[in-house]
């Protein structure tokens, strides 16, 4: 009988949810991620503003952006956490998620009351810099003119801070 119920309580354990934060898919994930990984100052950018949106006509300044390698799940999807820094309109810090891949990192999970952005997308554009681009969700009522954008390059925290 004993027998039985390990075996039992064995295949319950098996069939119960897995850690979605291991195996072959995040470890790619992870390693398609750490060149991105840091803390990012944005050295020079656009200054966005939505004039056609009254409740959104402020300008708004990127400063810093944290990008972490700790795993988070969102929506039964494992990513990885990190922090973005608003100068204006408000000092602000959110906390947001994102993933790598070669080709760029997607970063999301700002507030709606922030503004129309759907997250940040960022590409290397030298061993210690990235270019990046704010991205802009139409489904949140604000239209952007073709071919708006926001613009900014960062540079690596450490290295920015070396120099006189």
């Amino acid at each position: 009988m004993r027998a039985v119920i390990a075996a039992v309580a064995c295949v319950v354990a098996a069939c119960g949810p897995s850690n979605l934060c291991s195996g072959h898919q995040f470890e790619r994930l992870r390693r398609y991620s750490l060149p991105y990984a840091g803390h990012w100052v944005v050295v020079r950018g656009d200054t966005l503003t939505f004039p056609d949106a009254p409740q959104m006509s402020d300008r708004f300044r990127l400063s810093d952006i944290t990008l972490d390698t700790a795993p988070i799940v969102v929506d039964r999807e494992c990513i990885l956490r990190g922090q973005i820094v608003f100068r204006t309109p408000r000092a602000e810090t959110l906390a947001v998620s994102w993933f790598g891949q070669p080709e760029q990192a997607i970063v999301s999970g700002w507030p709606a009351d922030l503004g129309p952005f759907a997250g940040l997308s960022l590409a290397p554009s030298g061993r210690d810099s990235m270019s990046g681009t704010i991205l802009i969700d139409s489904k949140l009522g604000v239209q952007a003119r073709p071919g708006m954008t926001a613009r900014f390059v960062t540079g690596r925290a450490q290295r920015l801070s070396s120099h006189p």
